[in-house]
């Protein structure tokens, strides 16, 4: 007994040894453990299985061993079951200062192990900490204080509110004794504040959050990590608003943000040394350009640019170049969260100021410019891509006169210049030849990999926008890239990995002509790197290259898809990179209490993360394992599409490994394994989608939910217990009812409804879906429940983007009740349902909500056909009366395919004598070309059925074009008009230029 005694002291300092544990697995040792403690004399020995009076004469770290093995049984055994806990934590309370101390150590630990457990005992402490936190002289109780009140808050309800509501202002407090004391106690206390801004008890800080506002600015002069927790306040906008402290967090920020670093030194973002963490700069600078980030995200945009713009400007008209920097980083913060703003009002003086920095005398101010023309073609588009012909040129100038020695700036510049070319599209080929010339000769010279790493993801950006005009380029290219690609060196990793990410670019977008000779060749250098080298990134670039050429030559693939999907799903399957909180790793500490088999914290079985009840939130995950499992998952959806038959023998080990990560600890992984659906999967992931608590990852499995339904259409609703639950989740997502959508009116801001808002759009997309899918009469008692959460969007208190959505979805409803059988009667029965709330869009102030309208009454016309006759007149008189006075060309172009659906569905009630001239005065259409479809079907019923009609009326050789279902109408139709009406032809082609002259007659040609 006494040996075993020995040896378990010994757990607080080494490792358990193999005799122990052996030991352990006799049922004897703990009681006779037990009697040997409680009858021994000596003090080292008198150690009790209950914390007690011995703790006091113990070194710190056996004290915080021994409440961390308190905590372990109190994770598995109840307070109430252990009346001696509860009398120590009372009775330190009432004693010396050291002992209140250890009692609060020990609380902090069993708390933070078990919760749950203590909810009966909240209120009394809640008290007690009101009493501790009033005792500034006691700091390290008020940090153990803070640290149990921290645990609490994520599981007080709403009995608790007032209780902690009133504890705020002594935290504050609180906080800032412990600055002066110990900076590093006091950091990990704020952390209180964060768990109370996302904790569903919110609401207290609301009342407060002036003085939490006010505190951040006051001890942001002794620790800039309080500068975060103003960011998470400002999500409470309008309270910071009624509250007035936009002013006082701008005019604490802007010093921040343009303060000049001591003489001789740069900011630090600014500096070229440690270029291995580039990219994870922290300073004050980078938590106050944050603040204005967050504050872009949460406030109405006119609200803060009328505070903030003045000091912008100070800042802009400033010789003093840090100054200068404080203005534009201020711009480039303000990109995401205000874009539609800026872009309505405010694009022309912002890209004009950032475009005429990057001409300053000073790189910092030029840096900055950089980064704000990058955030502005990230997250300004289209619009911005429009000032193409001034920004290029710039840009290209820019580039030809950097210092290659200065790898940060040039890394900036190459950022702005990939976010702004990757969306030109065609409109890059101006710039081709001189892009691609500075590229290729750069690759050649420069001896930094840095730098050629940027040129190769820059080419990547190039590809993506000019596709195959790039193909004059592309052996050079390769030729450059393959020497990069087959060294598989440590120091050139990023440069190898790069070349695999450029690599599969190129596959996408240069065409499937020019890259199906490397195709083999690709698949067998992914399957070599895979094999050879232990690195996720590198393995993340090889799925995407596999994925990437499944899309131009699925068969070479097809021997190798084996090995493929092996090491995906193997991937999938590791543990590489996850961590467990620290809490987890302290009770590690202590694996004599459990089984043997779990000492290894095994993450592969199933209880340690599912079954245990174990949170998602403790286990941490390495960003490059993330990607990694992330484009493990899209790739093995994709060569799964793309391989088709090939795939079969793979599928069910697939599904099952993509089905064992709904539940992994990153977001970004569920996002992505939802994306791998198939109707197969739909009965066991909709239960995780209304589970999971992540807004993305329920916005993914929506997503991808529509896109089942979308390809698989009837095969995914062959049951209708099936189309019953899908009906039921969409159902619970407009009634709010998911996990993700569980917080109280009194939690809802703006950052909420802006997700509670996409959550209904992508589960409104799947109701038109369904309907196209099953029977109408089937689908009509589900539809009958949700057309009234689409149609109490539409009224005219609601925001332009809801009426926008609700009567889109009206219309592709009844677009799809047009397509299945019944469909006629169930559009006939809802006619009288949608007909007003339609023909009441068709007059709203907004061009899209119109255009949306006007479509749905189209397309109800065309489902309905005849049950629809006595509102003829009415809508024919709508449409006339509307083209008089319109004048967005979108809503014209469907006002055309509205008038063309009704002629087809029931031309006996149109006067084709007065609408057809009508109609063909606003053809071609100019914005809406999808509708050409409809527009020529029309066009050929009418030939078949009154051809005097359309005769003599030329034709657009731009229509021709257009997508395969159009053309072959279009050419259907010009064929019989060539063979019955050859002259009028013959005139209708003289009358075109030579160009679209030549076209048509090509066209014919080949008929």
């Amino acid at each position: 007994s006494s040996l075993l005694l020995s040896s378990s002291l010994s757990l607080l300092l080494p490792p358990p040894s193999t005799q122990l544990k052996a030991a352990f697995k006799d049922p004897a040792v703990i009681p006779a453990l037990c009697a040997v403690m409680r009858g021994s004399q000596k003090p080292q020995s008198s150690l009790t299985l209950t914390p007690c009076l011995p703790l006091m004469h113990l070194r710190h770290f056996v004290r915080h061993s021994l409440s961390q093995l308190s905590a372990v049984l109190v994770k598995h055994e109840s307070p109430e079951r252990w009346p001696a806990l509860l009398t120590v934590l009372n009775h330190s309370s009432v004693t010396s200062c050291l002992f209140l101390q250890v009692g609060l150590l020990l609380l902090s630990k069993v708390v933070e192990s078990n919760p749950e457990a203590f909810r009966p005992h909240y209120r009394q402490l809640l008290q007690l900490f009101d009493t501790v936190l009033q005792d500034v002289n006691n700091p390290t109780a008020m940090y153990y204080c803070i640290l149990t009140l921290t645990t609490l808050t994520a599981y007080a309800g709403v009995a608790e509110q007032n209780l902690m509501r009133s504890l705020l202002p002594k935290l504050t407090i609180s906080i800032k004794h412990l600055i002066k004391v110990d900076q590093d106690q006091a950091g990990e206390a704020m952390e209180i504040l964060d768990e109370l801004m996302e904790s569903e008890v919110s609401p207290i800080i609301v009342p407060h959050i002036s003085e939490i506002v006010h505190f951040c600015l006051e001890v942001c002069l002794l620790q800039f990590l309080s500068l975060c927790y103003v960011c998470y306040d400002c999500e409470s906008s309008t309270a910071v608003l009624k509250q007035k402290l936009l002013s006082p967090i701008l005019q604490m920020v802007f010093p921040v943000l343009s303060a000049a670093p001591p003489p001789g030194q740069e900011d630090l973002e600014d500096q070229e040394q440690d270029m291995d963490n580039e990219g994870d700069v922290e300073s004050p600078k980078h938590f106050a350009a944050q603040v204005i980030d967050t504050l872009a995200l949460h406030m109405p945009p006119e609200k803060l640019f009328q505070h903030i713009l003045p000091q912008v400007q100070v800042c802009l008209s400033s010789e003093n170049p840090y100054q200068k920097k404080a203005g534009v980083v201020c711009l480039a913060m303000l990109a995401e969260g205000c874009a539609g703003y800026i872009r309505r009002k405010m694009l022309p003086f912002m890209l004009r100021t950032v475009c005429h920095s990057l001409s300053d005398t000073s790189q910092v101010v030029r840096s900055a410019g950089l980064l704000a023309l990058g955030q502005f073609s990230e997250h300004l588009q289209p619009d911005v891509s429009n000032y193409c012909a001034d920004v290029m040129p710039l840009l290209l100038r820019y580039l030809a006169g950097l210092n290659q020695t200065m790898t940060v700036h040039v890394s900036k510049a190459f950022y702005a210049l990939e976010n702004f070319m990757e969306n030109l599209g065609a409109e890059i080929e101006p710039y081709l030849p001189t892009l691609m010339e500075t590229m290729l000769g750069t690759l050649s010279n420069a001896e930094n990999l840095r730098i050629k790493e940027l040129v190769v993801s820059a080419i990547g950006a190039i590809a993506s926008a000019a596709k195959k005009l790039l193909v004059p380029y592309f052996p050079a290219v390769i030729e450059n890239l393959k020497g990069f690609l087959l060294d598989i060196r440590d120091e050139v990793r990023c440069l190898q990995t790069q070349s695999l990410d450029t690599l599969s670019v190129l596959a996408r977008n240069v065409g499937k002509e020019t890259f199906s000779p490397l195709a083999a060749e690709c698949v067998h250098l992914g399957l070599n790197l895979t094999n050879s080298v232990d690195d996720p990134d590198l393995r993340r670039s090889t799925y995407s290259l596999f994925s990437a050429v499944s899309t131009v030559s699925p068969e070479c693939l097809n021997p190798h898809l084996g090995s493929i999907t092996t090491a995906i799903m193997l991937t999938m399957k590791s543990t590489e990179g996850v961590t467990v909180s620290a809490h987890l790793e302290e009770e590690k500490q202590f694996v004599l209490l459990d089984d043997e088999e779990d000492d290894d914290l095994n993450l592969e079985e199933e209880e340690d993360i599912e079954g245990n009840d174990r949170d998602v939130s403790e286990f941490s995950v390495e960003n490059a394992y993330v990607d990694e499992k992330e484009s493990a998952c899209e790739a093995l959806g994709e060569i799964a599409f793309n391989t088709g038959a090939a795939f079969l023998p793979f599928m069910e080990s697939g599904f099952q490994e993509v089905f064992a990560l709904h539940d992994f600890p990153h977001e970004d992984v569920r996002r992505a394994s939802f994306t791998l659906w198939n109707s197969e999967c739909l009965h066991h992931v909709l239960p995780s989608l209304m589970k999971d608590r992540d807004h993305n990852v329920v916005i993914a499995a929506l997503e991808s939910m529509n896109g089942v339904l979308k390809a698989c259409q009837e095969e995914a609703l062959q049951s209708e217990a099936m189309l019953a639950e899908i009906s039921h989740v969409i159902r619970d997502v407009f009634k709010s009812k998911t996990a993700c959508q569980d917080v109280s009116e009194d939690e809802a801001d703006d950052c909420q409804a802006e997700y509670e808002a996409i959550l209904q759009e992508f589960a409104g997309e799947g109701i038109p879906l369904l309907a196209s899918a099953v029977p109408a009469d089937t689908f009509y008692p589900y539809l009958n429940e949700l057309l009234p959460f689409i149609m109490n969007k539409t009224k005219s208190s609601c925001t332009v983007a809801q009426r926008s959505f609700s009567l889109g979805m009206l219309a592709e409803i009844a677009h799809s009740l047009g397509l299945v059988s019944g469909g006629r009667a169930v559009a006939g029965r809802l006619s009288s349902r949608l007909l007003p709330v339609m023909v009441s869009g068709v007059r709203d102030r907004d061009p899209e909500v119109r255009n949306n309208s006007v479509f749905g009454l189209g397309a109800l016309a065309q489902a309905a056909g005849p049950l629809l006759t006595e509102s003829y007149p009415m809508l024919l008189s709508l449409f006339s009366s509307l083209l008089v006075k319109e004048s967005d060309r979108r809503v014209i172009d469907n006002i055309c395919g509205a008038l063309c659906r009704m002629i087809t569905s029931n031309a006996q009630c149109v006067p084709l004598d007065q609408v057809f001239p009508a109609l063909l005065s606003h053809l071609p259409l100019k914005k809406d070309l999808e509708e050409n479809k409809t527009v020529f079907g029309c066009l050929a019923f009418l030939y078949n059925h009154n051809p005097s009609l359309c005769s003599g009326e030329p034709l657009s050789e731009r229509e021709i074009t257009r997508s395969a279902d159009t053309r072959n109408t279009f050419l259907l139709l010009l064929r019989d008009v060539a063979q019955h009406h050859p002259q009028e032809f013959q005139g209708a082609v003289l009358s075109l230029p030579p160009k679209q002259k030549a076209t048509l007659t090509a066209a014919v040609a080949h008929l």
